[in-house]
């Protein structure tokens, strides 16, 4: 903020874009844009109306048109965002949240229940957490639960943000013995969940172990407009990292209009799916993944002929009808029995490995084993392949930000003002792109002069 506000006062090229050059004194000073942005935060909380969000999109529209890309072809990708606050321990995790309420009650009343003045001073914090020994672990945190219930039990009406949070970290983080004390939670006991309280300090924050590595932070998602001439992101979302890739596109899906009729996007495989597949069908946008989830279908699955809403199996591979069927509602699978002859005469019969009963051959398939297979034989078109090599590009965005825009460093914590920080950083990406464009046409127009 304070680079911008000094670029303001002595660089020519801000004074003309924010239409400000005629002024004697600028209408602005160093806590104009934190102000700023927290009457957006604020608006955001109380309406749900993202207003940076809105306008980094209005922008990204504008730019992909000034660089001609082709709006029916995008692509799809998520990341994962670190919260910038550091790892504690169950012990720390109580202690810090139990001191932040102790605080906040003696900056409210100015006074506080004897016995717990101790969690406002700064050196009884390092005397708990990091001279500690491990069988003082234990007695410590018996002690801080203890005071805890004390606290909750003096004060249950504050009002404080720093309260409710101890009450939370309480709820999801220890269970009640049979004589009111309080002791840690273990997996026992359930209720260990990614959406626990990871910090004090940015409550928002989830926990997910993603390739075998532990984040602690947030998700973003963008949408990508490519082109011959380059590529724009012209949509993103920002939250917590327990957020599927699957959440992300039916949310996304579910925002588009019909005047997306016959684009093509282009997703990896956490994007896939039978409610995926039906939902880009009814926005008229064809859904392509490059890789599937899970196991691996056999192929001639996607010749079985299934009724609309497939519950019922028409034809086998080979075109014969079932001798007779069951289909299970819960697990969407179909039971099917055919006849001895026609499955011993069926040119599947050795891929199929059907079951023989008394009934006849026993074979259980499903609607979405039908689709898995069918998109596993597309992936095989000279088509596919070419999406496949366009979907590539998209992987360079998440090195990109991280890098040079730094999104696992930002300076604020929450999931809004991070959110907010996130959209600039996605203006400011399309912004480089499109001076990138701009120059390659000035290249190519001084090369044809010389010519």
């Amino acid at each position: 903020d304070d680079g911008v506000f000094t670029a303001l006062l002595f660089d020519l090229r801000f004074r003309v874009a924010l239409h400000t050059k005629d002024f004697d004194e600028q209408p602005m000073s160093d806590r104009t844009l934190g102000r700023f942005r927290e009457r957006c935060r604020k608006y955001e909380e109380e309406t749900g109306i993202d207003l940076i969000g809105d306008a980094v999109r209005k922008l990204s529209r504008e730019t992909a048109k000034l660089m001609h890309l082709d709006a029916s072809l995008k692509r799809m990708d998520s990341m994962m965002i670190s919260s910038n606050i550091k790892s504690m321990s169950r012990l720390e995790l109580l202690y810090v949240t139990l001191s932040n309420a102790v605080r906040a009650i003696l900056k409210k009343a100015g006074q506080i229940e004897d016995g717990l003045n101790d969690y406002a001073n700064d050196a009884n914090r390092n005397v708990v957490i990091y001279h500690n020994k491990s069988e003082d672990t234990t007695k410590k945190i018996d002690r801080i639960l203890y005071d805890a219930q004390v606290l909750l039990e003096k004060y249950p009406e504050t009002g404080l943000q720093e309260v409710e949070l101890l009450r939370r970290v309480l709820k999801e983080q220890t269970a009640e013995e049979e004589d009111g004390k309080l002791r840690l939670r273990t997996k026992e006991d359930g209720g260990m969940n990614s959406s626990m309280l990871q910090r004090p300090f940015d409550p928002d924050a989830t926990c997910r172990t993603k390739h075998g590595e532990v984040w602690h932070g947030y998700s973003a998602n963008f949408l990508e407009a490519v082109g011959p001439e380059g590529s724009v992101i012209e949509d993103y979302d920002f939250q917590p990292n327990n957020y599927s890739d699957a959440q992300y596109l039916k949310d996304k899906l579910g925002k588009m209009d019909d005047s997306t009729e016959g684009t093509t996007l282009v997703a990896d495989g956490g994007y896939s799916g039978s409610d995926a597949k039906e939902l880009a069908a009814q926005k008229q946008i064809e859904l392509v993944n490059t890789n599937l989830t899970g196991k691996e279908p056999d192929p001639f699955l996607a010749d079985f002929m299934f009724s609309e809403d497939g519950t019922d199996v028409q034809t086998c591979p080979n075109g014969n009808k079932p001798l007779e069927q069951k289909h299970n509602s819960q697990t969407g699978q179909c039971t099917i029995y055919m006849y001895e002859t026609d499955c011993k005469s069926c040119p599947h019969f050795l891929m199929c490995h059907p079951i023989l009963t008394r009934k006849g051959y026993r074979k259980t398939v499903s609607l979405k084993g039908q689709l898995r297979a069918a998109w596993k034989r597309e992936r095989s078109e000279k088509r596919f392949r070419e999406l496949s090599h366009i979907r590539n590009g998209v992987e360079a965005i998440p090195s990109l930000l991280r890098r040079k825009y730094r999104v696992d460093r930002m300076p604020v914590r929450g999931r809004l003002r991070c959110k907010m920080f996130f959209g600039f950083k996605i203006a400011a990406l399309n912004f480089r792109r499109l001076c990138i464009f701009q120059q390659s046409l000035m290249k190519c127009t001084q090369k044809s002069k010389s010519m």
